[in-house]
Formats: C-alpha cells, structure tokens, sequence
C-alpha cells in the first residue's frame, strides 16, 4: 500500500492509518518500507505524483493521493474510496491587473503549471491554442517573472492566490484524497482489500460523532427521546437492580453535544457520559 511520504496530505493520511489500526511499525523519517500489524500489509512511502503509477503497474495494490495526482498521471487505477479529507480546486488564475477577462482572452497565451497533462485537457476541451508552461514551484510568481500569462495551480480557500494578487478566472478540476486499487488486484486479493477499505472506511464515518451513555427514570424516558435521536434512534436497556432506571445509549453528531447535554438534563437525564468514536461500521 503507498501513500504519501511528505505533502500536505501526508498528516491526515497518517492519522488515518493509526485510527484504522494499520499504524507502522517502523519507526524513523528515512523509512521507505514499514510493516503494520498485519504480517500481509507494508506500506511504501513514496511521493504523491508517484502513488498512481505505483499503483497501475502493480509496485504497489494500493494507494493514497490526491485525485488531481492521479488525473495528472492518466494512471489506469480503481478509485475504491474518496477520503473527505484534502480538498482542494485546480484553478485557472490571471494576475488582478491583467488585461484577460475571460477563458477566451486566452488564446495563443502561455499558461504555467504543475499539471501540464490535465491543463492541455482543459484547454482541449475549450477549443483553446495555447502554450503549456510546466513549472516546478512556485506557479504564482510565474506571471510576474515574464514566464506566463496565467496559471492553473491548486487552492484550498483562495488566500494564496489572493495574496498574490492573482484572480480566477475559472475551475478546472474538484480533488480530495481517494483510495486506488490496482485492476488485477482488486481481482487476485479482493478479500484483504475489502478488509482495509472497510477499516478505512469505518473511521471516516466516525467523524463527527459522539456516543452518549446516560441514565433516565422511566418516568422522564419520553421526554429523553424527544430531545434525543441517534442514527437509528436511541438504545434503551434496562439497568441492574435498578427497575426505576434505565439506560440509554445513542450516537449523535458532535456540533449538538453542546446544547443536547442541556436538554437532556432538564428532560430528566443524569449520569451522562459524552465518548469519542473513532471506528464505526455501519
């Protein structure tokens, strides 16, 4: 399995892996192979543009990168999972004094990248002659160096761009972070990879959630429900020795935590206890 060995995706990923339960064994910053718990699964480290074509010619089962990295490829790869985490926008972008108002202006001009492949697509697309710059940093400077008339680059929330006094012009692609199977694989080691999708999976839908343990009266137990409701309704059971009590357990998201903790209390809730998930399988 690659995934990303530095880059903004790098941290996620890697949190990802531990709360799944495939954390590395291996310790050290140099490491290009580690083991995880499962004596059939190593990571390989490798950089993010390298991942899809790791994985299109079987070096690697699977991988971890962005969607952009594997359209900038044209890797023949399996998307199995898109990871909700890393996204971003690949943008077309002029500087804010430039003369260029529309995609069109464009025509015969030269445009600096990163993403050379997915660029000449777009502009193919459009009908466009233009002139591909691919440059290998540093994209937003190009415009004012004499390098480019325009750029096609990644953002987040636009403040980059902003602060280098660039606009956008149009979008050119939606990326976040997937999970990519190799098409032989997906075949020969189906079972070991629907393992690991399914404990990747299981900590994204996690996310978000909090699993609420509390003990309510049978007398306030219809007052609890109405203020409470988990995914499939709250669990209630009956406690030890207590026929007065029950228990009521109930997964909810964490932004209602705070004013559900409240309601709960004056509904006739007692004993509350808010827990983090970090698996789930639905």
């Amino acid at each position: 399995m690659a995934i990303p060995n530095k880059g903004r995706i790098s941290g996620p990923v890697m949190d990802l892996m531990e709360k799944s339960g495939l954390h590395l064994l291996d310790e050290g910053d140099r490491r290009l192979i580690s083991r995880t718990p499962d004596p059939n699964i190593e990571v390989l480290f490798a950089r993010p543009v390298d991942i899809p074509e790791y994985v299109a010619n079987g070096a690697a089962d699977l991988g971890i990168t962005g969607k952009d990295m594997v359209e900038e490829r044209g890797a023949d790869v399996r998307e199995l999972l898109d990871l909700e985490f890393g996204k971003a926008r690949l943008v077309l972008a002029v500087p804010e004094n430039s003369d260029v108002e529309s995609v069109e202006d464009l025509a015969d001009r030269r445009i600096g990248t990163e993403f050379p492949r997915i660029s000449r697509q777009y502009f193919k697309r459009l009908d466009l002659s233009v002139t591909i710059v691919p440059v290998g940093g540093a994209c937003e400077a190009t415009p004012y160096l004499g390098i480019a008339d325009a750029i096609i680059d990644l953002t987040s929330s636009g403040d980059t761009l902003r602060s280098n006094r660039l606009r956008i012009l149009d979008d050119v692609l939606d990326t976040s972070t997937i999970l990519v199977c190799n098409h032989d694989s997906a075949v020969r080691k189906s079972e070991k990879i629907e393992e690991i999708v399914l404990a990747l999976e299981s900590v994204l839908v996690a996310r978000g959630q909090c699993y609420l343990m509390m003990n309510v009266s049978r007398a306030c137990l219809e007052d609890v429900k109405d203020v409470l409701f988990g995914l499939s309704g709250p669990t209630v059971m009956d406690v030890a020795s207590r026929e007065d009590l029950v228990a009521v357990h109930a997964v909810v998201g964490e932004d209602r935590v705070y004013q559900l903790i409240n309601l709960l209390k004056r509904a006739g809730a007692r004993d509350i206890l808010v827990m983090s998930i970090e698996r789930m399988i639905r």
